[in-house]
């Protein structure tokens, strides 16, 4: 039986580390990989001559549409496995229709979010980025004393999770170990699978209100947009931090940039609606603002997980294993 044909389809700046030589030793043990490297589009001399060979799909960062176009020109195609998280407007239902199996890196991104989450939670219970900006403008402890008088660090404080997905339980289990109150709004689990997951289940006003800091890890769908709006942001204690690193879009950022310019509450900021906020957004500018560029999910080496991944998934597909991390069509209306 001959050895199925992979190819590769990502932008390569963008997906650096994520199929490592090692790796690709590994795919040129399992197949034949038609080309080391990946196809940034799928018109050119070379896709045309690679795609009807291609049996195996991976992909990632920096794809073109996978649909109709693939579909014809990759008559065999068996598998696309993308290295990344969502595949959502990067597959397209026709291969889906197709029965072509398809699955995702979103759990290995997942890992890195999770770890971003606590450190954030940690460094918003003890006010780090509040004590540092005082710290640097007098250049003594004359403010930083007093204000470790103050109701805050990490013992016996609440954190409200909004979202109980992949990287919201992963958050939880993480936080376990600390003495933390963890409380959970996500309308699709019941009481008993909350408390099953280590949290006490709450409405979202609720949870807006008794939580000293909220993490987001809802998906972004129509009935999430904006979900977080001024009359939820209003019920925040003072002094609470919100964190965001899910999607931009979940919070009505007009909302939060007027609360937060009241100074009452705090916000860490990966994500926003859009991606890149305008260079006179104040988000770049208030002190009670830590603002990233969309960093929490996997960077530099750990993008590798994202490849191994997927491979291992194609090695588990060869094998006629049930796929770990599939995707279906079905899935598509509710994954972020």
């Amino acid at each position: 039986m001959s050895r199925l044909g992979i190819a590769l389809a990502m932008h390569p700046e963008r997906t650096e580390h994520v199929v490592s030589d090692e790796l690709l030793q590994r795919l040129e043990g399992i197949g034949r990989l038609l080309d080391r490297e990946p196809l940034q589009n799928f018109s050119d001399e070379r896709a045309r001559r690679m795609l009807p060979e291609t049996e195996i799909l991976i992909t990632g960062w920096g794809v073109p549409e996978v649909g109709s176009e693939v579909l014809a020109a990759a008559s065999g195609l068996k598998i696309v496995a993308h290295a990344a998280g969502t595949v959502k407007g990067i597959i397209g239902e026709e291969i889906f229709k197709a029965g072509i199996a398809v699955s995702h890196a979103a759990e290995a991104n997942a890992i890195p979010v999770a770890e971003f989450t606590l450190a954030a939670i940690l460094f918003a219970g003890k006010r780090v980025f509040r004590f540092r900006d005082v710290y640097a403008a007098d250049r003594s402890r004359h403010r930083t004393h007093p204000m470790q008088r103050l109701a805050i660090g990490n013992y016996h404080r609440t954190v409200g999770i909004i979202g109980a997905s992949r990287i919201g339980r992963r958050v939880i289990d993480l936080l376990k170990p600390f003495a933390y109150k963890l409380v959970l709004f996500d309308p699709t689990i019941s009481m008993a699978e909350a408390r099953g997951l280590g949290a006490e289940k709450l409405d979202l006003d609720t949870l807006m209100k008794v939580s000293d800091i909220v993490s987001i890890h809802a998906p972004s769908l129509p009935s999430t947009r904006h979900m977080i709006d001024a009359d939820r942001l209003a019920l925040m204690k003072d002094g609470a931090t919100l964190i965001n690193t899910a999607r931009g879009a979940i919070i009505d950022e007009a909302a939060l940039l007027a609360a937060l310019a009241t100074g009452r509450i705090d916000a860490i900021i990966d994500v926003t609606d859009p991606e890149i906020p305008e260079p006179s957004s104040a988000f770049y500018d208030l002190p009670n603002v830590f603002l990233t560029p969309h960093i929490a999910g996997a960077v530099g080496l750990e993008r590798m997980r994202l490849g191994e991944m997927a491979v291992d998934e194609i090695e588990r597909f060869l094998k006629g294993e049930p796929l770990l991390y599939g995707v279906t069509l079905a899935d598509l209306e509710k994954i972020a």
